[in-house]
């Protein structure tokens, strides 16, 4: 199975609560071999923002306000770091749709808006790699499945009128972000619900996913609907986490569909327990592409 990363992903973030690191670790982990991607083109990244908003990026002139909004302390070499997250997701995509399963050790940015950028997320990556991949003729209709503990609401309202992208967001609903443009699909959920709740929600949203037909599913695997997670309140446990994993990868590889996973948020108060969480993903997607189709 290819895997993509690169150490551009660690970058300093001084007493934020992202912990960067997170994506070494999981490699170190793992012990996987990586394939290190190409930043994104201006041109790829096109297919989804706004010209303004790539020249400012492009030429580090954000405003004050933007950057907040960000909730990010920007600096210039940012821009091409997130690039190269960017290109993972892209690169890891086509593999997947080329292998069945790919995974990417970074990407995940759903709350990135065609014209701005929030909540930790400069540039939607998802929203990217599918363009790309349908601008190619590789690809023709996806599926996301965000289970980040956030609601994806960038990339809700990047694919809200597009027919050939089901999206769909099991989330805290009374959590951050306030504004939650639709999915196709939204499950949100109450505080606290713990693993039984979002485990039945989500075998519940399955069926209409794979239903949309799509020829690549998305698996934007948060590991922040944890329990000790700072900035999430769903209080599911790593096993309640990883059966969430065989859920989701189930239901892709019975119906013979790709899946590439991305891993978005994941900010407990122990880094290794979101390390702990973000490994037993990719260990399950491994397993899956052993096993041919689960049962």
């Amino acid at each position: 199975m290819r895997v993509f990363y690169s150490p551009r992903y660690e970058f300093q973030l001084a007493g934020h609560v992202w912990p960067t690191s997170k994506y070494r670790l999981v490699i170190e982990t793992l012990q996987l071999q990586v394939i290190e991607p190409r930043a994104a083109s201006w041109e790829d990244l096109a297919l989804v923002h706004t010209a303004e908003y790539l020249e400012k990026l492009r030429l580090n002139r954000l405003t004050p306000d933007e950057i907040a909004t960000l909730e990010l302390p920007w600096t210039a070499d940012l821009a091409d770091a997130f690039r190269v997250m960017v290109g993972g997701t892209c690169e890891a995509a086509g593999a997947a749709l080329e292998d069945g399963v790919a995974a990417h050790i970074g990407g995940g940015l759903h709350h990135a808006f065609a014209n701005h950028g929030e909540g930790f997320c400069p540039l939607n990556d998802i929203a990217v790699a599918v363009r790309v991949l349908q601008r190619d003729g590789r690809l023709r209709r996806a599926a996301v499945i965000d289970c980040d503990v956030h609601h994806g609401n960038g990339t809700a309202m990047i694919f809200e009128r597009d027919p050939q992208v089901f999206t769909c967001s099991i989330h805290q609903q009374h959590n951050y972000p306030l504004f939650k443009p639709r999915s196709d699909l939204d499950v949100g959920l109450e505080d606290g619900a713990r693993d039984a709740r979002y485990l039945g929600a989500l075998r519940g949203a399955l069926p209409a996913i794979i239903k949309s037909r799509p020829e690549l599913i998305v698996y934007v695997a948060g590991a922040d609907p944890f329990e000790g997670d700072r900035l999430g309140g769903l209080s599911m446990t790593k096993a309640g986490l990883a059966e969430r994993d065989e859920l989701v990868i189930r239901a892709g590889r019975n119906a013979g569909l790709p899946i590439v996973v991305v891993l978005a948020g994941g900010y407990a108060t122990d880094v290794r327990d979101t390390v702990d969480i973000h490994v037993g993903t990719i260990r399950a997607l491994i397993d899956s592409r052993h096993a041919g189709t689960l049962s």
